[in-house]
């Protein structure tokens, strides 16, 4: 499908997409998301996803845990979702207000996002969904890097996001949205 630089895309649009095209809309222009993704990196989201998944269940938790493909609709209060101009699909969500789910996924920030950085992609990651991200709030953001083996954890203060604390595929790492979870990277059999 041709796309038009000038115009401002909604979720509207988004809606009339073909399942199979693979896109995102970040403050109304459309971003092409990357090929199927390499098998490490479906590791590292199997991984991560089951630890917290198991997690919840262990703890009777509310929150539920989504892999992408999965919409997340972002949208200003005042803003009818139609209207929306920010739709991602994380490679991993983590909602425990279920009211914002729907059948058509998430409308509203997740507590917590997992990114996997992806080598045709990057600044998706590293600049606009971090800015998108502080903007609607999510209380937690990972950018996973498999090429690098290091892992930034953003959390969200009054002031928005402070400085990332950077990990390795050494380190276990806190889930900050939980009082005691731990995620250890050198688990993660890759």
């Amino acid at each position: 499908m041709l796309i038009d630089s000038i115009k401002t895309y909604t979720y509207k649009e988004y809606l009339t997409y073909d399942e199979n095209e693979r896109i995102e809309i970040i403050e109304g222009k459309i971003i092409n998301m990357s090929p199927a993704p390499s098998r490490i990196h479906q590791e590292i989201i199997t991984e991560i996803l089951f630890k917290i998944r198991k997690y919840i269940e262990s703890n009777n938790g509310p929150c539920k845990v989504y892999p992408a493909p999965f919409d997340i609709i972002l949208k200003n209060d005042d803003e009818d979702i139609i209207n929306s101009k920010n739709i991602v699909q994380p490679d991993i969500s983590v909602i425990c207000d279920k009211s914002k789910l729907t059948d058509k996924g998430c409308t509203g920030s997740p507590d917590m996002i997992v990114e996997v950085i992806s080598p045709y992609n990057p600044s998706n990651d590293y600049v606009r969904k971090l800015n998108l991200y502080e903007k609607f709030k999510v209380k937690e953001y990972w950018i996973v890097n498999p090429m690098k083996k290091n892992i930034l954890v953003y959390t969200l203060t009054d002031n928005g996001y402070d400085a990332p604390t950077a990990y390795t595929f050494d380190d276990k790492i806190k889930v900050n949205i939980y009082d005691n979870l731990e995620i250890d990277f050198n688990t993660i059999d890759i």
